[in-house]
């Protein structure tokens, strides 16, 4: 199997990748990131191209799938252009648009696209567990969570074109691990919790990789949700790894979360925080039942990774 990977040198492709070419069946994988990415096995070739570059779109020549999982998150190194939202828009919907068009016009057999827990929103009507039929509903100004839902309309209309060609979407909640984002990792090391008793979950990084090789090797149609069981709030998360716990006011939690968005990429949008107003968990049982995908790394074992402690 010839696979393109995009965004192969992002957080999640440095966990995929390697378990992609564990698979002797994988004869090539085309990696696409704007960024260099060097992997060990021979298999691996890289291509520093943006996915908006005409030239990322005639890699898929050849190929049988795309997994689709460049998109900017935490502002991406993208300096003061992350509070662009044309910037962003561009890069996430319209770099995802074409990179389905040449997955077309190549004739691939399969296309993966991991989106992300946040195209729920996290609003006081959720139920307790949000299946995949929940309706897509981003948190207002949450301007990736309004770029994943974006593309995910987007494949609608790709799915109804191109009937022949299989998609996947992966919606994982929080992805932590030894290579996810800095911030999701900060926030079970630090003390402080918004003044919300909103149940949240996350995922561990291998895990969202596995749930995609399975969807891979099957050609999994449709969206399966990905999140590490049960449902807890942070305030009982944190309890897991430390004994001092500080409740901050979700008002002034907002507005220095915005201050720093504007000084430091490294706090996340602020939509982060307008996220633990409510709570947002999610059904993994389509997942568990049709890609036979079982976290490995439960919730406690997340939660007690020494990077979680340090």
């Amino acid at each position: 199997m010839r696979l393109v990977v995009t965004g192969s040198a992002g957080r999640l492709a440095r966990v995929l990748i390697p378990q992609l070419l564990a698979d002797p069946g994988i004869e090539i994988i085309l990696g696409i990131d704007h960024r260099d990415a060097r992997y060990a096995d021979p298999r691996y070739r890289h291509h520093r191209l943006d996915v908006r570059d005409p030239a990322a779109a005639e890699v898929c020549a050849g190929a049988d799938a795309l997994l689709h999982l460049a998109f900017v998150l935490m502002g991406g190194g993208l300096g003061h252009r992350r509070h662009d939202r044309a910037t962003l828009r561009a890069i996430n919907v319209d770099g995802s648009r074409q990179m389905f068009e040449a997955a077309a016009q190549h004739r691939l057999r399969h296309i993966l696209f991991v989106s992300s827990a946040a195209v729920y929103g996290a609003w006081p009507d959720n139920p307790p567990l949000l299946p995949e039929t929940a309706p897509l509903r981003p948190m207002p100004g949450f301007a990736y969570a309004e770029d994943k839902v974006a593309v995910e309309r987007l494949l609608d209309a790709f799915e109804r074109g191109h009937p022949a060609i299989a998609v996947t979407r992966l919606r994982p909640h929080a992805i932590i691990g030894p290579h996810a984002h800095p911030f999701l990792n900060h926030v079970l090391r630090q003390p402080f919790y918004p003044a919300s008793r909103a149940l949240t979950q996350c995922v561990w990084e291998d895990d969202v990789a596995a749930a995609a090789v399975l969807a891979l090797r099957q050609r999994a149609t449709g969206a399966f949700n990905l999140a590490a069981q049960p449902a807890l709030s942070l305030y009982d998360m944190l309890g897991r790894t430390r004994r001092l716990r500080l409740p901050l006011p979700l008002a002034p939690a907002g507005a220095v979360h915005r201050l720093l968005w504007w000084l430091t990429p490294a706090v996340g949008e602020p939509g982060w925080v307008q996220g633990t107003r409510y709570s947002l968990a999610l059904d993994t049982r389509r997942a568990e039942i049709e890609l036979v995908w079982h976290p490995r790394v439960p919730l406690a074992a997340c939660l007690q990774w020494r990077g979680a402690r340090q």
